[in-house]
Formats: structure tokens, sequence, C-alpha cells
């Protein structure tokens, strides 16, 4: 079988990244007149997520220090629903992988599915909030702001979102993930009767919302209040789709893609990047781009197994079938009410198998066939491109085309050298 051959473009990506955030925290922090209300001796819970953010380690331990320079006693709380095996033990786990311990970030982690209940949502939602941050003395959330997988509206992924899901653990996430459809996936309709539920029942101090740019890197730092945190929402949220890298082009025969993973995206590939945020198998009418197949090649070491999001795909590895943690990844899938998310994609021995397995589908020239390689669907500076794709690249101005074409190289196994 006779395969395109692929050359390397760059896009052209505004950066926007602050270098110093331990510096640009500690003056938003401080500027903060509700610190104020933070007194020697009391107990502060920070929450944190599962998602590989940009620098969240060094994010975490400059709050910690401010907390401490404060003479409070701060802790971290895991805020990730039912990520991590919905155990306490799994989540502490998936802290440690984004580098989050104790001995990093200066101070405890209490890691636990407990929850207390803390009123009724919309149609008698229950809400349930982690024990241990409802019983601190103050709570800090962290969070990144961005466009949701799934989730619809002026508000989706970020602060709010923690405050229902993450920090609602696994009954958060079981009681949330099936009312969304009645609501029609807007997350907006929800959260301006949940949030002031929650934020009046709760310790609640400061949300922390961080922009990432195109390249991953934090942007922006937004230390909002309680009164603050809805308004500004929707505000970060278009600056972080505005920031978002996208794929070069709009159609698109096959997408590879070297890994997905828990830290990249809640659905382990992002669905905006890869057009798939309504339908696991094609973009909607007005969705783009229109990736007709994708090939999954490996899960991220981070993601410890957790598959969630290969059910997108058409296509993937025997690595990733045979490194699936199926416990991890159906109770994610499930209670995010995505099961199809967690469906095993017909599977092969190598990439070459793969990719003879596409081209016997669809008979034509190997020079007309337009295929992209990325590495994550985080990481889209980069990009390899099939030579279809060749005209168009040299008449974008957001592209600088590396190498000339070339061919796949394999190894005796039939995998990418």
């Amino acid at each position: 079988m006779t395969f395109p051959r692929f050359f390397t473009a760059k896009q052209s990506l505004p950066s926007h990244r602050i270098d110093d955030v331990t510096a640009e925290l500690t003056e938003l922090f401080q500027a903060e007149t509700a610190i104020e209300q933070i007194r020697p001796g009391q107990s502060v819970a920070i929450a944190v997520g599962s998602r590989g953010i940009d620098r969240i380690a060094e994010v975490t331990q400059t709050v910690v220090r401010l907390l401490v320079d404060r003479k409070a006693q701060p802790f971290v709380v895991p805020a990730m629903g039912s990520h991590g095996g919905a155990t306490g033990q799994g989540q502490t786990a998936t802290l440690a992988a984004l580098g989050i311990t104790p001995e990093s970030v200066g101070c405890p982690i209490k890691s636990s599915m407990e929850t207390v209940p803390i009123g009724k949502g919309p149609g008698g939602i229950p809400l349930s909030f982690d024990r241990n941050a409802a019983a601190a003395d103050h709570l800090i959330v962290i969070n990144r702001i961005k466009p949701h997988t799934k989730l619809d509206g002026s508000i989706q992924s970020g602060v709010c979102k923690m405050l229902m899901i993450g920090l609602g653990k696994h009954r958060g996430a079981l009681a949330f993930h099936p009312a969304f459809k009645s609501f029609d996936y807007r997350l907006d309709r929800i959260t301006a009767d949940v949030i002031p539920t929650i934020l009046a029942a709760t310790p609640f101090l400061l949300g922390i919302a961080l922009v990432e740019d195109a390249h991953d890197s934090i942007g922006q730092i937004t230390v909002a209040t309680a009164d603050q945190l809805l308004d500004l929402e929707p505000t970060l949220l278009r600056r972080a789709i505005e920031w978002m890298p996208k794929l070069p082009f709009r159609t698109a025969e096959l997408l590879i893609i070297d890994a997905i993973g828990k830290e990249i995206s809640g659905t382990g590939l992002d669905t905006n990047v890869v057009g798939r945020k309504w339908h696991d198998k094609m973009a909607g009418d007005e969705e783009w781009p229109k990736i007709d197949e994708i090939y999954v090649r490996a899960l991220t070491e981070k993601t410890a197994g957790n598959a969630s999001g290969i059910g997108i795909a058409e296509y993937t590895h025997r690595r990733v079938a045979e490194g699936i943690d199926p416990v991890k990844t159906r109770i994610n899938c499930i209670t995010a009410g995505h099961a199809t998310a967690a469906a095993l994609p017909v599977w092969f021995d190598s990439d070459r198998d793969v990719l003879d397995a596409v081209c016997a589908q669809t008979p034509m020239e190997a020079d007309r066939r337009r295929w992209l390689w990325i590495p994550d669907t985080l990481d889209l500076e980069t990009i390899r491109c099939s030579e279809a794709y060749l005209e168009e690249a040299r008449r974008s101005d957001q592209l600088e085309i590396v190498n000339d074409p070339r061919s796949f190289q394999f190894d005796d196994h039939g995998d990418f050298v």
C-alpha cells in the first residue's frame, strides 16, 4: 500500500505568556481586599482539579505561600468529580501526576470522596460538596477557563463548574451530568440558580481563574470574589476561545493523534479541536473542522489508564487497548453521561496496519489523501500534513513550511520511527 508523503508546517500562534506567574499572582492576591477576612490560624482549602494546566503546581504553591504568610493553615483538596477512579487515593495520585504533592506545594492534601448535602438545584438536583472543603474556614478554587468538550453557553469549564461538579465529587457528577440534557447542555442555564446557593452554603472566598494562550501557557490570571464570579466567567471564556489553537485546515480524511489523556482534555482529546463536540463520529453542520476518521496511537503516562474519549476515535493501537484501566475509564465516562466515550475502536498491532486499513476503504492516489498528524490536541504549533495540503499551506499567512514532503518511516514492527 502506498501512503502519502508528509511535510511539517509550523503555525504562527500569538503568545500571551506570563513569564513570572508567581509575581503576577502575588500582586493580584495581595491587592484583593477579601483576603483581609483570613485570620491567623484559620484553615483554607485550596481546590485543584485534574487537568494539566500550565504551571499548576507553581500556582498552587504560590497560593499556599501567600496563605502561610498570613499565618493561615492551608490544605489542598482534589476537585475532580469522579476522576482518579472515584477514590480519595486515586485523586491524590492524579494530583501527584501533575506535580502537586505535600512536599512540592508545602501543605497537606486532604483527599476523600465524602461529601455533605448543601441544598437543591433546579428540578431538585441534589447539591453535594467535598466534606473537607465545606469544613474549612475559607475556600479558594483554582481552575482554567476554557470551552468544554460537551457543554455550551457563556459559562463552560472553569471555577463555576468546579464548584458544582469538581467539589461535588462522585455524587455531584452523578447528579449533574444526567441533568445537562434537560438544559440543552448549556451550563449557564443552571449556574444562575446553583452558584448563589453553593456560595451561600460554603466558605468560598476567591476563585483564581487562569486563561491559557495558544501555546498552552498562562496568559491571564484573574482573582474573583463571590459577587464577581458569574459576571467574569463569560468574559474570560470569550478570551479563552479567542486564544485557543485550531487545526489549520477545515477538512481532513484522517487525523493521527499521538496520544490522548485526561490532563489534555476531559475527553482525552479536545472535541472543540477535532470538531466532534456534539457527535462522537462526525462534525455537526456548523462545526469545524470536519474530520472523517481519527486514529489514536497511545495514552499519555499521566492519564494512568483512563482512556475517556477513546470512543471518539475510529482506530487505535494495540498498546492503547492493553493500557486501558477499564474501571477508571467506565466510571469516568458513565458518570459524565457519555458512555460511548469509553467504547474501544477497532485496534491494530502497528501504525502500518492502521494506515493499510484506512487506504483499503477509500482507494485513491496517495498524493490526494488529506491526512494530518498531531502530538495531541493541546500541542498544535507544529503539525505534519500530507502533501495534498502543500499548495494550501504555501498560500497561508499562518503557516511556515519547515521541510519538503517525506515518506513514512517504519520500524521492523511496522510502527512509526
